[in-house]
């Protein structure tokens, strides 16, 4: 995303609204031929809940991300990524009453005061406009939405499938969004823009076309508070790109995540303890 949206001299190439909607829409061509190739597999009575895995699961937060990205860091919007879990936790007891043990709540509490200091913390270091990271945490709500609603209806369903009529769906949407915002008007055939959009195409076929396959996989094999836990990795593959293009990563980020880090793994710790046999 930040390839996408600024050059080597941190100056601006393509916008927000244009890298996702590039993202999108490679990852639907990138799937096009899965579609057609497993079009028998396709449940058309469920495809209302594919659309929507794919406005929740894909649209939405694409946008919100890299929106959010034009204003705070890598390292901060991977560590606000670590939320997923706690969402599912809470969507699961808001829609099906799914029973939140006391380790569960209180790692809750941990994760939100987390939240809290990290706001802090990166306002008082960085002055940075931290209320775009509240568009990577109602992302991050989208993905547990998204999550729980796959699991409730779509489990039977191939993984092949669901990611590709979901991404196909809003890559048109995304086209015209495209479209709309001058993309085709610039000089996209000068080196800075070639590299920006070979980044984000990039960005469209590993993580979002095939890391969605293999996460809905995961989905479908497992629960949902594991499967959301995949996200414990974001927050330090984040920081070490954010390092590496000479973002400013402080001891208050890194403790806030421990923190944010520390409250997730309270919440899956009874999910261990169910697998253990009877003594």
């Amino acid at each position: 995303m930040k390839l996408g949206l600024y050059d080597d001299n941190h100056k601006p190439l393509l916008t927000a609204v244009q890298v996702a909607a590039i993202r999108i829409i490679t990852a639907g061509l990138v799937l096009t031929p899965v579609l057609v190739r497993h079009r028998s597999k396709i449940p058309y009575k469920l495809s209302g809940w594919l659309v929507f895995s794919g406005v929740f699961g894909s649209f939405l937060p694409a946008f919100l991300f890299c929106i959010a990205e034009t204003r705070i860091d890598s390292a901060l919007a991977g560590t606000l990524n670590s939320l997923t879990p706690i969402f599912a936790i809470i969507l699961g007891f808001l829609f099906y009453r799914i029973r939140i043990p006391f380790n569960q709540i209180v790692g809750i509490i941990i994760g939100f005061a987390g939240i809290t200091l990290l706001y802090f913390v990166q306002k008082h270091s960085s002055g940075a406009d931290i209320t775009y990271g509240g568009m990577v945490v109602l992302a991050t709500l989208f993905y547990a939405l998204n999550i729980t609603m796959v699991k409730r209806y779509l489990n039977g369903v191939s993984p092949l499938v669901i990611t590709a009529f979901s991404l196909i769906s809003v890559a048109l949407p995304s086209l015209y969004i495209l479209w709309q915002s001058g993309f085709f008007a610039l000089p996209l055939q000068q080196h800075n823009y070639l590299k920006a959009i070979i980044a984000v195409c990039t960005l469209g076929m590993l993580g979002t076309a095939i890391a969605w396959m293999l996460f809905y996989a995961l989905v479908q094999r497992t629960s949902v508070l594991f499967t959301s836990t995949s996200s414990y990795g974001v927050p330090f593959v984040a920081f070490g790109w954010g390092w590496y293009y000479g973002e400013t990563i402080t001891i208050g980020q890194i403790i806030c995540l421990l923190v944010i880090l520390g409250g997730v793994y309270l919440t899956k710790i009874e999910i261990n303890s169910k697998k253990k046999p009877a003594a």
